[in-house]
């Protein structure tokens, strides 16, 4: 893709327009022409499918239920002091959306994440609030119920600065570097929320993927990685609150040893063994 057309693109993106995003994307190589792209399926059911967005609003629906159960429970005079209420929030496909980054990624002929177009879409201003996001924050807030976003991203020097401007154009609440831990030197954000639980009641953590609630399910197995989340079921829907993304995440490590693969014919082949369930 040249700059100029790039620029474009992103021109259109930043605008809102993504019909004016598709046409200046470039189009896809020869062949990839020729090959279906291997996430066509699934982004075409993050763009089109109510089911999907529903499952986001049901998600939030839940966070607000048990924002409201804690608060029943600090009034309680049976409790003694508590330390202040607050959510922990991942933040790409939990309150922030990319479907129009992968609708450019696809436009583009890509089969496999790209860190250039990603960082450009971040610094357009590309993401946009998730169904229900910014009602939910801002329940929050209104409740005196804070939210910290905390979030594995890497642009350089302006990564914060990035995410707390995605956030404030999404319009969500507590988009500010108070609430706001970007982490560029790690995946692990288990430091930083304990930082926070330490200081806070988390009523629960929000996350599209399993990393979002606890490090131990970062692994190499698809099996092992099931497993530890079977074992800890009990937490899911009360302590963890769990949102849709089958695009990306650390699911794509249980199969490849590697969250954002390149893209070859050994990736491709791979993906198809796993869409088959011949990956453990």
């Amino acid at each position: 893709m040249s700059d100029l057309k790039r620029r474009s693109v992103l021109a259109g993106l930043a605008g809102g327009t993504l019909a004016a995003m598709a046409a200046a994307a470039p189009r896809a190589n020869a062949e990839a022409n020729d090959v279906q792209n291997i996430f066509s399926a699934a982004v075409a059911w993050r763009q089109t499918a109510a089911e999907r967005d529903m499952l986001y609003i049901q998600g939030f629906q839940l966070a607000k239920a048990r924002l409201d159960a804690a608060l029943a429970g600090a009034r309680s005079p049976r409790r003694g002091k508590r330390k202040k209420l607050a959510f922990i929030s991942d933040v790409d496909d939990t309150v922030l959306d990319s479907n129009s980054y992968w609708a450019l990624l696809l436009a583009a002929g890509k089969q496999a994440f790209d860190d250039a177009l990603w960082d450009e879409w971040v610094a357009a201003n590309g993401p946009t609030a998730t169904p229900g996001a910014v009602d939910f924050t801002h329940y929050a807030k209104r409740r005196g119920v804070e939210v910290f976003y905390v979030s594995s991203r890497d642009q350089g020097e302006d990564t914060q600065k990035l995410g707390v401007a995605n956030l404030k154009h999404a319009g969500l609440a507590f988009a500010d570097d108070a609430h706001v831990t970007m982490l560029r030197e790690s995946s692990n954000k288990e430091p930083t929320q304990q930082a926070i639980a330490a200081k806070y009641d988390v009523i629960a953590y929000l996350g599209d993927n399993l990393n979002d609630f606890r490090r131990r399910y970062y692994v190499n197995s698809v099996t092992e990685r099931k497993k530890l989340a079977m074992e800890d079921a009990e937490h899911f829907g009360t302590d963890y609150i769990l949102f849709p993304n089958n695009t990306d995440g650390h699911w794509l490590k249980a199969i490849f040893g590697d969250s954002e693969p390149a893209d070859s014919a050994e990736y491709r082949a791979t993906m198809l063994q796993a869409a088959l369930g011949k990956v453990s």
